[in-house]
């Protein structure tokens, strides 16, 4: 086993090393093309607003005051006028009359306007002072922003949505710990080629792939990066034991690894967060909820904890709660799509080809990986099924309850879309192969009754 152990992590090292690769040269091609777009003007000019920063819900309208101190006559001469802009226009934008020609103050010392300031979607934004010149070119005046947030007025359905999906995940926590059979983890223990082949495609492919596919989908988009790490580094979903009884895989081995991925997401996914997340976070301006996370753990550790002493002092019952386990896992991805798409329509608005290859895209590499690496170690089929399977399902309703808590909104909201996209795609291809396997089956079932009816008319 030592020779393909090998060869798996030489294949591991050189894939972690070419995704190293392609987000330094996403990120420095990021950079060159800010530090084009950053060219500012050599006007001293002082901008101020009022308010210094807006807070608005979606389809609304606020007015700002602007102020432009310090111009100088001599300033003028090769300005046509000047313009009030949006980074991010589909975010907000400034309503009609942003741009103001500048001859009036040619005999003064500043200017005062109003504009109306028009919230057009979820998101942050900045508004800016742009000069325009008498040949057409434009400059970004070098002063201060107005910072602009644009969120999505709290109802009540929002709040009935986060109960539930609280609940949800609590109760499915009891149940894996009630059904967390020690003996059986002693005994893959002894041998524990496959959770050790599904605990690094699970914790160190998928974070990686994760963060790979962020950037190079969404070079520009810190939240949807974000909201697609945080799906790559949650542990396997509980509907890998359901697949994989449905492709003839192996279900000891499925919900073992199940249960070691979930156990061991309290480290690895504060560890990734903590670490590869943190260039995330800070190159989209957010802080690190490192308190909200951390209570988020010990909110998922408290329910596991109970399923064990519920299996340790309450057999009757621990079994029951192991019964309904997967009709459980099942309500509850049901439940939280479903929901999710009801209660946030206005995520659609954010699909693009972008969000749905990176939705389709991350299962399915990780089907193959985990498959391949199966292989590589030549483990049966039925090993590499579950090893396959377990690594392409993440469990997106903790995704998407640590986005909700862990951030901010409008942050929240916007993030939310990846897992939401994830849950949508990844059972595409694994009813694509069920479906291929039952018509292969159908064949050959076909194939095999005549060669009988031969035999039989033989005799």
């Amino acid at each position: 086993m030592a020779c393909p152990f090998y060869k798996l992590l030489i294949f591991i090292a050189l894939l972690i090393l070419q995704v190293i690769a392609t987000c330094k040269a996403t990120l420095i091609a990021n950079d060159d093309e800010q530090n084009k777009a950053g060219q500012v003007s050599s006007v001293d000019w002082e901008v101020t607003y009022d308010p210094p920063n807006l807070n608005m819900d979606m389809d609304t309208m606020r007015n700002v005051t602007v102020r432009i101190d310090h111009i100088k006559t001599t300033d003028l001469d090769d300005i046509r006028s000047i313009q009030l802009r949006s980074e991010r226009e589909h975010v907000a934008w400034v309503e009609n009359g942003t741009i103001f020609i500048l001859e009036p103050l040619a005999a003064s010392v500043a200017y005062n306007g109003s504009f109306n300031i028009v919230a057009n979607f979820l998101g942050q934004t900045k508004l800016f002072v742009e000069l325009v010149h008498k040949n057409g070119s434009t400059e970004r005046l070098k002063s201060s922003t107005l910072p602009v947030t644009v969120i999505r007025p709290e109802r009540v359905i929002d709040h009935v949505f986060t109960g539930s999906v609280i609940l949800l995940i609590s109760i499915l926590y009891i149940n894996f710990g009630a059904a967390l059979d020690v003996g059986a983890l002693k005994q893959i223990a002894r041998r524990p080629v496959g959770p050790v082949i599904g605990f690094i495609c699970q914790f160190v492919f998928m974070p990686l792939l994760s963060y790979g596919l962020g950037h190079l989908l969404f070079p520009d988009n810190y939240e949807l990066q974000l909201g697609l790490f945080f799906t790559g580094v949650s542990p396997a979903g509980g509907a890998s034991n359901i697949w994989t009884v449905a492709l003839g895989g192996n279900l000891t081995l499925s919900i073992a690894m199940t249960t070691i991925s979930t156990l061991a997401a309290f480290g690895m996914m504060p560890l990734w967060i903590f670490t590869l997340g943190r260039t995330i976070f800070q190159r989209a301006n957010l802080v690190v909820p490192y308190s909200r996370i951390a209570y988020t753990a010990i909110g998922l550790v408290v329910p596991i904890s109970a399923g064990l002493l519920i299996q340790r002092y309450c057999p009757r019952f621990s079994r029951l709660l192991v019964r309904i386990l997967k009709p459980m896992s099942v309500i509850l991805i049901l439940f939280i799509v479903i929901f999710a798409i009801v209660t946030n329509l206005y995520l659609f608005e954010l699909f693009s080809w972008q969000i749905i290859i990176a939705g389709l895209g991350l299962p399915l590499i990780g089907y193959c990986f985990g498959f391949l690496a199966s292989h590589l170690m030549r483990l049966p089929l039925a090993d590499s099924l579950a090893i396959s399977v377990e690594t392409g399902i993440q469990n997106t309703g903790i995704a998407i309850f640590l986005l909700r808590f862990a951030l901010e909104q409008p942050a929240a909201d916007l993030t939310t879309v990846m897992p939401v996209s994830n849950a949508i795609m990844t059972p595409l291809p694994l009813l694509l192969l069920l479906i291929g396997l039952r018509i292969h089956e159908s064949r050959n079932h076909y194939l095999v009754i005549p060669e009988r009816s031969d035999e039989l008319k033989t005799v």
